[in-house]
């Protein structure tokens, strides 16, 4: 028997083979170890603005937080926060007239000397996440520092902190621990490129002027100079390192932003996105006007909404008083339950969200106004919520005569809007249909946007599966007319607030139905 002789060239051309790929293995997994080493994010704007919107603020909708400062001590309006810029600024201002008939001369008391009365000694972190939770908010926090620059968290940038000096607490470290326990979403608020021309540190008369004090006021500089080098740094590294100590999932900024040059904020948002992708979070930012350019975070809306749909998505940070307090300020009003359930819902069904804001008074508890507003829509969110989270706006935001009077998306809430049961606002959420109607509409509701028109059909009765108001769950009568869908009521209110119709469909032609 012969046997048979092995092919050499074939084993030649085998191991060839095999050698060219363990290399090509080899260039893959260097190149993944490459590619991996890689920010996913460059500090440019043609990558940065491929950000995308979190899924958890989509579901969530809503937030709080909290404005509470030094500024909480004189407790003065129209808006706590600017109190103190209108005294320094303006020598004829009410500010500053209201400053020196209280405290006396600004030249010998000024915004420094409140802090020793900024106690916090009712502070509990806890309670205030409790209430946050109770009110409905899936996100929430504090402002980190404002305009005055006085740091709510333990800093090694500025000796002027609340765990030096005042509640000598951690606050923001505080509320990191109690807001992320409950599971919401940890916010912290920055407006503190405003110091560079909050107060005019360039007039020695008072002691914004003195440089012993600007590691509070700011740097002493000439009126209408460019924020310097240094400036610029420690506004980015006091940014960073919040980021670093308290891991936040949502960082806003007010309208000072537009004062940071580009580099510093490419820098910032480029190091915020790069450290939540290594972790695997998702994470927003939030800006103001044209202060970023689309895309590179998320525009917010100052006391606005938008009129109609939106093709973006946008928020709007508002304030549970009546007015532009923002802080604590003494005798101010509170919005009711009603308008907070209004505002919400609004913005919802017109692809937005709410960061609602609240101020603590000096001792750290929140008014009693304040905390009743926000139970009451806690309450109301417990009954209604499933037509307000993880839902998405329909095609048409909305029907009814009432209508914000005043145009654009900045500033033109309205505290006292009365509307009424012909007023409508539509969400979605898998098969289906919500019709939040923002008044009690009596013993019928008409919903006309569902009668066909010309160039849309309207709803089909066949895909009308089933009609019940959330709270009450009984099946509803209803006959499609001309007109619109009318639907009748049940007999008991299930809320006192606006009332949401659930109208569970599926497809008008299926066999099955």
């Amino acid at each position: 028997m012969i046997e048979p002789r092995p092919n050499f060239m074939n084993l030649a051309l085998f191991s060839q083979l095999a050698l060219a790929l363990i290399w090509l293995v080899s260039l893959a997994g260097e190149a993944a170890e490459s590619a991996a080493s890689v920010p996913a994010y460059q500090p440019t704007w043609n990558s940065l603005c491929t950000r995308q919107t979190p899924q958890w603020l989509r579901e969530g909708k809503f937030g709080i937080y909290t404005h509470w400062g030094v500024y909480s001590v004189p407790a003065q309006g129209p808006n706590a926060t600017w109190f103190a810029n209108h005294a320094y600024q303006s020598t004829n201002s009410p500010e500053r007239k209201y400053w020196e008939a209280t405290y006396g001369p600004l030249e010998k008391f000024g915004y420094k000397d409140f802090i020793p009365q900024f106690t916090g000694e009712k502070f509990n972190a806890d309670e205030w996440a409790d209430l946050f939770q109770k009110a409905g908010a899936r996100f929430a926090g504090p402002v980190a520092e404002h305009h005055d620059g006085f740091c709510m968290w333990d800093t090694k940038y500025s000796a002027w902190n609340a765990a030096r000096m005042g509640p000598k607490r951690d606050v923001v470290g505080e509320l990191a621990v109690a807001i992320k326990k409950r599971h919401l979403k940890f916010v912290t608020a920055f407006h503190h490129a405003e110091s560079w021309f909050y107060f005019p540190t360039w007039n020695s008369n008072y002691d914004c002027g003195d440089p012993r004090y600007s590691g509070l006021y700011g740097p002493i500089h000439a009126r209408n100079e460019q924020p310097t080098k240094a400036f610029l740094d420690d506004w980015k590294n006091k940014v960073v390192e919040v980021i670093d100590k308290y891991d936040p999932d949502f960082l806003w900024f007010d309208f000072g932003l537009n004062q940071i040059t580009d580099s510093y904020k490419q820098e910032m948002l480029a190091y915020y996105y790069n450290r939540a992708a290594a972790e695997h979070k998702e994470v927003v930012v939030t800006y103001k006007f044209h202060h970023l350019p689309p895309g590179a975070g998320l525009l917010d809306l100052e006391l606005g909404q938008e009129r109609d749909l939106t093709y973006y998505d946008w928020i709007t940070d508002s304030t549970v008083d009546d007015g532009q307090g923002w802080g604590y300020v003494k005798g101010q009003g509170y919005k009711t339950v009603d308008n907070l359930v209004i505002n919400l819902v609004d913005r919802v069904s017109k692809n937005g969200y709410l960061l609602l804001n609240v101020g603590p008074k000096p001792d750290g508890t929140i008014p009693d106004e304040a905390r009743q507003s926000l139970l009451g829509l806690g309450a109301w969110l417990k009954i209604n919520g499933e037509a307000i989270y993880s839902t998405t706006p329909w095609q048409v935001a909305g029907e009814g005569p009432t209508q914000l009077a005043k145009p654009g998306s900045n500033f033109n809430e309205e505290n006292h809007l009365q509307c009424t049961g012909q007023d409508i606002r539509f969400t979605v959420k898998g098969n289906a249909l919500y019709a939040i109607v923002l008044a009690w509409p009596g013993e019928r509701v008409l919903i006309q946007s569902f009668a066909p028109k010309f160039n849309w059909p309207g709803l089909y009765p066949s895909e009308i599966a089933s009609i019940t108001m959330l709270g009450d769950g009984h099946k509803l009568k209803w006959v499609m007319t001309p007109d619109g869908l009318s639907i009748a009521t049940p007999t008991i209110r299930p809320c006192a607030s606006a009332c949401v119709f659930k109208i569970e469909r599926h497809s008008p032609f299926s066999s099955a139905h």
